[in-house]
């Protein structure tokens, strides 16, 4: 049943998600406030400008997102939350040089080069093979173990291991990449005692050398491609950077959730594990994407006056996409709250709402997740949870830190 939303309740409040996703609170949102004032202090998160409204409805998420003008992903970035305390606006500038925080015309022209060298059906296919034999590997070191963590021993490898190959990233880099990439997205969580400035500035610092390398000593690589090909529109040693840095957060923590949570959901749903087993329904990874929603919310800025559902819309204002509620739509997703692999259509947007800034490696994750399960179906059918997981405190990540399973 909707549970009613206070005012002054802050759905970036990353005490929330470390409890759970708040479903109940965003049927309300949907049903009672669809476009509602979510204050935020400056120590909380940064921003000077008293909070931001949330649209919690399908069709606002979908109709912001896709908009051609009226929104800025870059003016504040598209992150809902810092930590004021110890990240605040120099994380805030490190944040604008990425892909995921560029508007146009420079987001056309970045987008389209690093797409065509890296996120094209060619590019992907090459690693096809390679994905899948990985994937399989390392189910089967975790079925030696007996028991462990699913997150550390199966979510996150294949994922890092897709991107470290697309790049090509050394083989004993790959571990301190992955590691970087938590400490950046970690700063809400009392376990991890990181500062995400550093992390941030550490993959930038090895990705704009690598750039540099290429750009002496060429290659037949996909970096060489984007940075120094001779005959084609490249980017910048330093846009290549922030590119790699996407990758590392956008590319790595949102599939491994995904993956995480689309296992913790067969858990609860055995009789879909059973029917993915016999099946295998092309279906299941846009299900798994819905139904865990890794991001919950980005945002934009708007740049002119508007209006969203009825409420006024300043320019300068900001305005966050909840696209954890929007997954759950009643009005669009027949029985939203159950999990179905077999859902189609299935429009959500996990991968973004549409529009310009719609996830490049949206196929690629679809692969990963599809290559993931499989590997498990076929080599440790009856896994099976083995104590109660771990959520991260954050105030717009849906992560999963720790899953312990048995193996079998």
């Amino acid at each position: 049943m909707p549970v009613p939303v206070p005012p002054g309740y802050d759905l970036t409040d990353p005490d929330i998600y470390a409890n759970a996703v708040p479903l109940a609170e965003y049927a309300w949102l949907r049903r009672s406030a669809p476009v509602f004032w979510n204050a935020q202090t400056v120590e909380e998160s940064s921003f000077d400008d008293g909070g931001l409204w949330v649209v919690s409805r399908h069709a606002d998420v979908k109709a912001i997102s896709c908009a051609r003008s009226g929104w800025s992903s870059e003016e504040n970035t598209a992150i809902v939350k810092f930590d004021g305390k110890t990240v605040g606006y120099q994380e805030r500038h490190i944040q604008k040089g990425m892909l995921l925080n560029m508007d146009e015309p420079r987001h056309t022209r970045v987008r389209g080069v690093v797409s065509r060298g890296v996120f094209t059906p060619r590019g992907v296919a090459r690693i096809e093979g390679m994905l899948q034999e990985m994937a399989t590997q390392i189910v089967l070191s975790a079925r030696d173990k007996g028991t462990g963590d699913f997150v550390d021993d199966i979510a996150c490898e294949l994922p890092l291991q897709a991107i470290a190959e697309l790049v090509g990233f050394p083989q004993e880099d790959r571990r301190k990449i992955f590691d970087w990439s938590n400490e950046m997205m970690a700063y809400d969580d009392p376990d991890f005692d990181v500062d995400p400035a550093q992390a941030a500035a550490e993959i930038l610092g090895y990705a704009a050398e690598m750039g540099e390398d290429r750009k002496r000593n060429p290659r037949e690589d996909i970096v060489t491609r984007l940075v120094a090909a001779a005959d084609e529109e490249v980017v910048s040693s330093e846009e290549f950077a922030f590119f790699v840095l996407l990758l590392a957060v956008a590319g790595n923590e949102t599939t491994r959730n995904a993956i995480s949570h689309g296992m913790q959901a067969f858990f609860d749903n055995p009789e879909q594990w059973e029917r993915y087993k016999a099946e295998r329904p092309s279906t299941t990874a846009d299900e798994v994407v819905r139904w865990g929603t890794p991001v919950q919310m980005f945002q934009r800025t708007a740049t002119e006056d508007t209006e969203v559902g009825g409420q006024a819309i300043a320019a300068g204002q900001r305005v966050g996409l909840l696209y954890g509620s929007a997954n759950y739509d009643e009005t669009v997703f027949d029985e939203p709250n159950r999990f179905d692999i077999f859902r189609d259509p299935n429009p959500h947007v996990g991968f973004g709402g549409g529009g310009v800034h719609f996830c490049p490696g949206s196929h690629l994750a679809k692969l990963e997740i599809d290559l993931m399960f499989n590997a498990i179906a076929d080599n440790i059918p009856d896994i099976a949870p083995a104590g109660p997981q771990r959520r991260l405190r954050s105030g717009w990540l849906n992560g999963i830190k720790e899953m312990p399973v048995a193996y079998r």
